[in-house]
């Protein structure tokens, strides 16, 4: 009964968001930035990604449109396999209903940042254990000797970060950050990351040492996937600090980890975990009133939501499908 009852709320919420984008309102919405060629095609899109996760299901229709469209609007691909941006289901405490927030990529980053025209070269990469010889911090120089096959590098130990930019003019950046530096900074401005235990709780995970019970704790994209994080933490910090950004850029950065609204607005969502059975996590919702509050707030906590009934999360839902 039980199953029968989830599949029929999906479906009633399914037909809800059909009803709801094919309203005149909405489709004129959708027409003024997609345009009436691409309309359908958008509207697809939304209707796949909400159908194939259950937890987007959930989210009221205006924050997956509004999420949805800031993306088309930024030329950005939807697609986790491409990870240039996500919408990600989130509970507003406030409004006691679930929204869908728009968070950036680090691919989305580079792909703003090459298509403003000023990069020449845009790279981001984990180090890995034996590559790095050297890093001069005060010329900005590194040499490394990276691994030569793939397979093997992609298993081998990082041990840092390196990301670097050159402008058409010559103009030259990097910045390379310890994995330790990184780690004290996810536990600086991650609450999830470090309540559940930081570092040294990555490292069990690594090793495979925490018991599949209590999985549901980790669902923090520092815990799931600190790499991808970490590379998304260089970039933005690369081009937030030094680089030139285009009014997209600026745009992706300022609406990124938010709940767009209709009139434009977002909600910036600070995480303040709390844990349990079947809830998805309740965030404390605040509105963005300057760009730089985003940056200052940089990688604070993404995506940290508590297990649902097979112990995985909202996250785990979307990212899998």
């Amino acid at each position: 009964m039980a199953v029968g009852n989830s599949l029929a709320a999906q479906k009633q919420q399914k037909t809800g968001l059909t009803a709801y984008l094919t309203q005149d309102a909405v489709k004129k919405q959708i027409n003024s930035v997609v345009g009436g060629k691409n309309g359908t095609r958008f509207i697809s899109s939304i209707v796949s990604a909400v159908q194939t996760t259950p937890a987007l299901q959930e989210c009221s229709n205006s924050s997956i449109l509004s999420a949805a469209l800031l993306g088309e609007a930024l030329n950005l691909s939807p697609s986790p396999q491409l990870g240039q941006y996500y919408l990600v289901p989130f509970e507003n405490k406030q409004k006691k209903s679930k929204e869908a927030q728009f968070q950036l990529g680090y691919k989305g980053y580079i792909q703003l940042a090459i298509r403003s025209g000023y990069y020449k070269k845009l790279n981001v990469l984990p180090i890995k254990e034996g590559e790095l010889i050297r890093y001069d911090p005060l010329n900005e120089e590194i040499e490394v000797e990276l691994i030569e096959d793939d397979v093997i590098r992609e298993e081998a130990v990082t041990i840092g970060y390196y990301a670097m930019f050159e402008y058409e003019n010559g103009f030259k950046k990097t910045m390379y950050w310890s994995k330790k530096k990184m780690l004290a900074h996810a536990e600086k401005y991650s609450f999830a990351f470090k309540r559940n235990g930081g570092g040294n709780s990555l490292e069990m995970l690594e090793q495979g040492k925490i018991p599949e019970k209590e999985m549901w704790k980790y669902s923090s994209f520092w815990f799931k996937d600190f790499d991808g994080m970490a590379l998304k933490t260089m970039i933005r910090q690369l081009i937030s600090k030094w680089g030139i950004m285009s009014i997209e850029l600026q745009t992706a950065i300022d609406k990124d980890m938010a709940v767009i609204h209709d009139d434009g607005t977002a909600d910036y969502i600070e995480n303040e975990p709390e844990g349990g059975e079947d809830i998805v996590e309740e965030q404390e919702f605040k509105e963005v009133k300057q760009p730089d509050q985003v940056a200052v707030q940089e990688e604070v906590e993404q995506t940290k939501v508590p297990k649902t009934e097979d112990h995985g999360s909202v996250e785990d839902d979307f990212f899998n499908n």
